[in-house]
């Protein structure tokens, strides 16, 4: 566990550093009530086995980390306590989104102590940034322990052995969280989704290992092209999605497009059998989400944004169709299988 770090001087107008430093002693201060409080309210579903002392050994780990993020500003994805978390998380078979989940709660949980803090509260000048810190670091906690997961790509449930991106269940776990985030703090974010055109074609014509070739070479262009804040997924077969959390129309839209123009021109597939040049083209699909409420289901959106593909495609394919959430609407029974043929 870090050192307390000293106390600051709460009249003093605080730089980042000073900010960060006084949030992680707080955090500190009040480590047993936060961790307590998220352990009593954080649903482990379908792992009865799961006792008090265990859940809090997980949680000790998890606040340890928001902490060591909220005073650096950044999570190193090898520091031993990330691994230590994969490996207490495993002895008991806990899930990527019972993980995810028991993260947000906790994200809450320390969020409501600092709200109690004398020195700065949820009515202070700068409750703001202090806000921003805390959801900052507890998204780097979530990134830096896939990342950890991902460095070891014989775990087929976290990570997509083709492409190396992250597989649907992390994405969908992170997809969830951005949904309660954005709920509670009313940050936008937007849902990105490529469908790789005429793969069957490609796989009919010249062979399914040139269709692995596009698939690969699609995933290492999109894995490099977004932030490392950004979840980048393998959705489905022929199927990449992208999670931008704090993103805005503006900027979400000319991401989704400049990657599809970069597969276009970049990615022609040369079959050395008939020296044939092969175009590569995607549909994409993009959903801006400037703010959600409590009806906004993650399997919604990715209804949403899978008809944005699918009218891209009906329009001749190789182009981008946008679709924004819509609140207050009905919300269908949650679909386990979104097919993205």
């Amino acid at each position: 566990m870090l050192a307390v770090p000293p106390q600051t001087d709460s009249d003093h107008v605080q730089e980042p550093a000073e900010l960060r430093n006084q949030v992680a002693r707080t955090l500190l201060l009040r480590a047993q009530t936060i961790a307590r409080d998220s352990v009593a309210v954080f649903p482990f579903a379908g792992v009865e086995e799961v006792d008090a002392e265990f859940s809090l050994k997980l949680a000790d780990l998890i606040l340890q980390l928001i902490t060591d993020a909220a005073l650096t500003g950044q999570l190193n994805p090898r520091t031993p306590t990330v691994n230590d978390l994969r490996q207490v998380a495993s002895e008991k078979a806990i899930g990527i989104r019972q993980l995810f989940g028991l993260v947000y709660v906790m994200e809450r949980a320390a969020l409501d102590e600092l709200a109690l803090d004398e020195s700065f509260g949820a009515m202070s000048e700068p409750w703001p940034s202090i806000a921003q810190i805390v959801r900052r670091s507890s998204f780097d906690v979530l990134s830096a322990f896939s990342t950890n997961l991902t460095l070891e790509p014989g775990d087929s449930a976290i990570v997509d052995p083709l492409t190396t991106l992250h597989t649907r269940a992390v994405f969908l776990a992170a997809l969830e969280k951005e949904i309660q985030r954005s709920e509670r703090f009313g940050h936008p974010f937007a849902l990105i989704l490529l469908d790789v055109d005429h793969l069957a074609d490609i796989n009919a014509k010249h062979g399914y290992g040139s269709g692995d070739r596009v698939l690969e070479r699609i995933g290492f262009t999109v894995r490099n092209y977004f932030r490392e804040q950004d979840w980048v997924a393998r959705y489905a077969g022929d199927c990449f999605a992208v999670l931008l959390p704090e993103t805005h129309r503006e900027h979400a839209e000319q991401l989704a497009d400049r990657i599809r123009g970069t597969v276009e021109t970049r990615l022609e597939l040369h079959d050395y059998r008939s020296d044939e040049q092969v175009p590569v083209t995607v549909s994409v699909g993009v959903l801006i989400a400037e703010a959600v409420d409590q009806s906004v289901r993650a399997e919604q959106l990715l209804h949403d944004v899978k008809e944005a593909v699918d009218r891209a495609k009906q329009a001749g394919r190789n182009r981008l169709e946008r679709v924004n959430v819509a609140l207050n609407r009905s919300v269908p029974p949650a679909r386990d299988n979104l097919p993205m043929d």
